[in-house]
């Protein structure tokens, strides 16, 4: 039996929803606050008790709102990747101005979330089967908008690449490197540091 299971047959209480929490709030905050925990303590080592805890619930009352920590964890990534999607399309203006917003936004978007984008990518391995397609599928869908920025650019003649794929790997993934090191009031604004690295993606894909 998973300590998930044990931790559920004993915390089935008259009263599943302590005082004080409202319908309306308690859901947000559970997503909160498992992010903080997936993110800060990894997801295996998090509890669904300790996430109640932290909300200020009984234990029981989670189930209410989700059914077990692998779903909290597949609603963050999956809402992470909608809201992505969703936040960003080619705008027009050419390959090399889709590119610049691309990168811009990708990096706008990413540093807002750093958080989410630690768990979207040292988690997956927690992943059920039929969970992982999904996150996959939609990390897939992001990557093509880029792709095709790059094969039109090619296409063009503005840009010179040998493997479209393998460039929107690379791309997304330098971009993606900046939640690493990036803290705000350090020696560079986010501006500048948009700016820096669209003139490096720039660089990388165009003819010399």
């Amino acid at each position: 039996m998973s300590l998930e299971l044990n931790e559920r047959s004993d915390i089935l209480a008259p009263m599943a929803r302590t005082q004080g929490s409202h319908a309306g709030t308690t859901g947000p905050k559970i997503r909160e606050v498992a992010l903080r925990l997936f993110a800060h303590h990894g997801f295996a080592a998090v509890s669904m008790r300790q996430i109640a805890r932290e909300v200020g619930v009984q234990a029981g009352a989670l189930y209410l709102y989700t059914p077990d920590k692998q779903t909290l964890l597949f609603e963050l990534m999956r809402g992470h990747m909608v809201e992505l999607l969703a936040d960003w399309m080619p705008p027009g203006g050419g390959p090399l101005a889709e590119l610049e917003d691309f990168a811009r936004h990708h990096i706008r978007f990413h540093l807002d979330r750093p958080e989410l984008v630690f768990i979207a990518y040292m988690e997956l391995r927690n992943l059920s089967a039929g969970n992982f397609a999904v996150i996959e599928g939609l990390r897939r869908d992001y990557e093509n908008r880029l792709e095709d920025v790059l094969r039109a650019g090619v296409a063009e003649g503005v840009f010179d690449v040998a493997d479209t794929k393998l460039a929107t790997m690379g791309l997304i993934s330098m971009l993606t490197g900046v939640t690493t090191w990036f803290r705000d009031g350090g020696r560079l604004a986010r501006g500048d540091v948009e700016t820096i690295y669209w003139d490096m993606v720039r660089k990388a894909v165009t003819k010399a």
